[in-house]
């Protein structure tokens, strides 16, 4: 197993490979928050954040975090020329309004169909359902980034959804610390897999039925 640090290192890397210059793209909570770390040189993209914020750069150094300067999880954030803060209207605004891009999602489970659950456990308390309903709807292109398994060991990647659905729209892409998944018309297409791992062992992690890619390739880190 790729331990849970690592593997979120690799999974935010590989999904900053996904943009083009000029793309406006939303960050979620968790792992999707890293990927301004490994924006590739040379591409200008604009992070937007719904509670308000666009323009968002890397995390700053320690001594330089400024307290009113967060993303969606609360962390301290960089701010680059040009951004903008604004409220929760004009943000969500952006979102309803098919400006995104892209949207960068966390996932507790996503089904063969690319059917996304992540926004309740039942039973749990959670403070609210986020804006992943609106992101899933709203942007052009919903990436999953997450680990391939949970904790536990059970499979992310299954069969159908148990938990509630965030949205009726299926995802675009799924990026784990193992692989990549695209969501085709009939299901789940494996385009990219771990150095670290190989077919096999994929399809141990995976409770979904998905197809090969002919193309099928090493993920570069």
């Amino acid at each position: 197993m790729i331990a849970e640090e690592k593997a979120k290192g690799y999974i935010a890397r590989r999904v900053a490979k996904e943009f083009e210059d000029g793309d406006v793209v939303n960050l979620g909570i968790g792992i999707p928050t890293l990927v301004a770390n490994y924006i590739p040189s040379g591409i200008q993209i604009f992070l937007h954040t719904e509670n308000g914020l666009l323009g968002m750069g890397p995390n700053p150094s320690a001594g330089y975090e400024h307290p009113n300067l967060r993303n969606a999880g609360s962390s301290s954030v960089s701010f680059l020329p040009g951004s903008a803060i604004f409220d929760s209207a004009v943000s969500f605004g952006l979102i309803r309004g098919g400006h995104l891009d892209a949207t960068v999602l966390g996932a507790l489970e996503v089904d063969e169909k690319g059917l996304l659950a992540n926004w309740m456990v039942p039973g749990k308390m959670i403070p609210g359902m986020g804006g992943a309903m609106d992101l899933v709807t709203g942007a052009r292109r919903v990436i999953v980034a997450m680990t391939h398994v949970n904790k536990n060991g059970s499979p992310k990647i299954v069969k159908s959804c148990m938990l509630p659905l965030t949205s009726i729209r299926k995802v675009d892409l799924i990026v784990t610390e193992y692989a990549v998944f695209k969501v085709s018309e009939t299901g789940l297409v494996l385009t990219e897999y771990s150095e670290e791992s190989s077919v096999e062992e994929i399809k141990g992690l995976t409770a979904a039925h998905f197809e090969i890619d002919p193309q099928l390739k090493v993920i570069e880190r």
